[in-house]
């Protein structure tokens, strides 16, 4: 089997094709030792390795060989059942990145979204528990403004000016503001229209906006829980929306020192954002 460069291996009666060169990503392990024929746990039938251990749970363990990272479905609960199977195949990066397993679970991402309407303008401030998905979505906003003076609306005015994109406001990392419709200031009507990528209207008004804002939430994953209205007197909405943030995944760095076979460092790191 050594001399292979493809392996077969059946675990559990699950099928796997690999290569050689990843099943010896840590030479020292026990998984990539059977493959010298000296381990009665693995036995050669028919050019295939079979092992008597659970072929689903492999799957993962296949996966991390091949990313050095674990990353896990949001419904996965097996953690110390996974844990033991890369102990058992002598994978004991694997296993210290599995007993870190408040880092591998997925959380509640909560989104909110407040809504006032006052006269021909229309108010938006999103606060969001994950300063990364605010941050995305913020790059998705843009809103243009342009003037008209000492003219009436009616007139047209799009086909004249280009309209000036503005920044968004943005109090914290874990929230932003902005508004579009008209007003006047200093005898000027201004406008603000509102775009989200990858729709490429610019909207101006209020409704039409909140319309598509819910729907590019409910598109990314989020679910709506409730509605309520905050301020009848100022007419403020609350859009409140969750989902699960499944997290970036636990990975290693492997580093092999000059003229040695085995594993020279194991560092963990975490690619996660927005805690």
């Amino acid at each position: 089997m050594s001399n292979r460069e493809v392996v077969i291996l059946s675990v559990g009666g699950v099928r796997f094709v690999t290569r050689l060169s990843t099943l010896q990503q840590f030479p020292e392990s026990r998984l990539a030792r059977m493959l010298n024929n000296d381990d009665r746990e693995f036995k050669l039938v028919n050019g295939e390795v079979f092992v008597d251990r659970d072929g689903t749970l492999f799957s993962y363990i296949m996966d991390f060989l091949r990313t050095l990272q674990v990353s896990l479905p949001t419904d996965f609960s097996d953690y110390q059942r996974l844990q033991r199977e890369a102990e058992f195949y002598g994978l004991y990066a694997l296993a210290g990145l599995l007993r870190q397993e408040h880092l591998l679970k997925p959380r509640l991402e909560i989104l909110e979204v407040r809504f006032s309407f006052q006269d021909t303008q229309a108010y938006f401030r999103i606060f969001g528990s994950c300063s990364a998905t605010v941050e995305t979505l913020s790059e998705r906003i843009t809103v243009f403004t342009g003037q008209q003076s000492g003219q009436s609306w009616n007139s047209p005015f799009l086909s004249q000016k280009p309209l000036i994109p503005l920044p968004l406001e943005r109090p914290s990392h874990h929230d932003m503001a902005f508004q579009c419709g008209t007003d006047y200031s200093a005898g000027d009507l201004v406008a603000r229209f509102v775009s989200i990528k990858p729709d490429n209207r610019k909207l101006i008004n209020g409704t039409n906006v909140l319309g598509l804002l819910l729907d590019t939430l409910l598109k990314e994953g989020f679910r709506l829980v409730s509605t309520r209205t905050v301020s009848s007197e100022e007419k403020v909405e609350c859009y409140s929306f969750e989902r699960m943030q499944r997290p970036a995944g636990l990975s290693i760095t492997m580093s092999h020192a000059p003229g040695s076979s085995g594993l020279a460092q194991a560092k963990r790191s975490q690619a996660q954002k927005g805690k």
